[in-house]
């Protein structure tokens, strides 16, 4: 859908691998979907509302360049303001998915909100400023998991990330295949790093940052980061924050739970005064 284009990294991001990123439509101000490849029903409904929407892939995962270096939140970040800035963005509404919160939360740390913005749940791991946060053992398991027999380990994943290990749910095979065919394409030091990345980093100074709209989305029955670590804690740090939770929804939202999903993000989107919005999305 649209056109796949490759935004080169300005200086300090990804020089001289490249982004790859897909937009589509033209009209009303542009949506852009951080955790690219997570997005295929909302690229679809927002484009059909008449935007223009960007959705980009992380360095190291999907269609962008495997680099070896800088895959931590703040190499993330300025590939995100690089993108934004390559195509001139002004008045965006910035869309976090999972980690792509936290890139969102990240990029308006270091970046402000001048073009636009987006929220993320802070710290996941347990340390003495977040005692409620996962154990290390958690995220180690996850990198040993991978190291193992990646292949396998996506595929167990997807199933945990739609619920679909949960009774009286309804996930298609169709939907953990492809859960299992995008996280394929990542590298595999790219996602053990990644993995570092968004458990280790605390957002809670970048979160106070957010002088936006804010809306933050979550499942309620996440079974790799519980709500209460991640949007909840969000929605306390960032001033005016909207939140919403979806009962019994797994991390995968934004497929399992899609038509509820777009109709809460198009009437945000829609109905906000200023164009500018943060959609602090973490699915769980």
């Amino acid at each position: 859908m649209g056109k796949l284009i490759k935004a080169a990294a300005l200086a300090g991001a990804m020089s001289p691998e490249t982004l790859a990123s897909a937009q589509t439509g033209n009209i009303k101000p542009t949506i852009v979907l951080v955790h690219g490849t997570a997005w295929d029903g909302q690229m679809l409904l927002l484009a059909q509302n008449g935007f223009r929407v960007v959705a980009h892939d992380r360095r190291g995962h999907g269609r962008s360049s495997q680099a070896s270096y800088d895959n931590e939140m703040d190499g993330y970040a300025d590939d995100l303001a690089a993108v934004i800035e390559a195509l001139d963005l002004q008045d965006a509404t910035l869309v976090g998915h999972s980690t792509g919160g936290g890139e969102v939360a990240c990029y308006i740390g270091r970046h402000g909100t001048k073009r636009v913005a987006k929220v993320v749940p802070p710290i996941m791991l347990k340390t003495e400023a977040n005692p409620e946060g996962l154990q290390i053992e958690v995220f180690d398991g996850i990198r040993a998991g991978l190291v193992k027999d990646w292949s396998q380990y996506y595929k167990d994943l997807a199933v945990a990330f739609c619920g679909a290990n949960r009774g009286g749910t309804n996930v298609s095979q169709g939907t953990l295949d492809g859960f299992w065919l995008r996280s394929m394409q990542a590298g595999l030091l790219n996602a053990c790093e990644s993995v570092k990345a968004f458990s280790g980093t605390d957002f809670s100074q970048d979160l106070k940052k957010f002088d936006v709209p804010t809306l933050v989305l979550h499942g309620e029955d996440g079974q790799i980061v519980p709500v209460k670590d991640s949007a909840r804690k969000s929605a306390k740090l960032i001033k005016g924050a909207k939140d919403i939770y979806y009962p019994g929804a797994p991390r995968g939202i934004t497929a399992t739970h899609q038509d509820q999903i777009n109709a809460d993000l198009l009437a945000f989107i829609s109905n906000h005064d200023r164009a500018s919005s943060a959609i602090p999305w973490r699915s769980q």
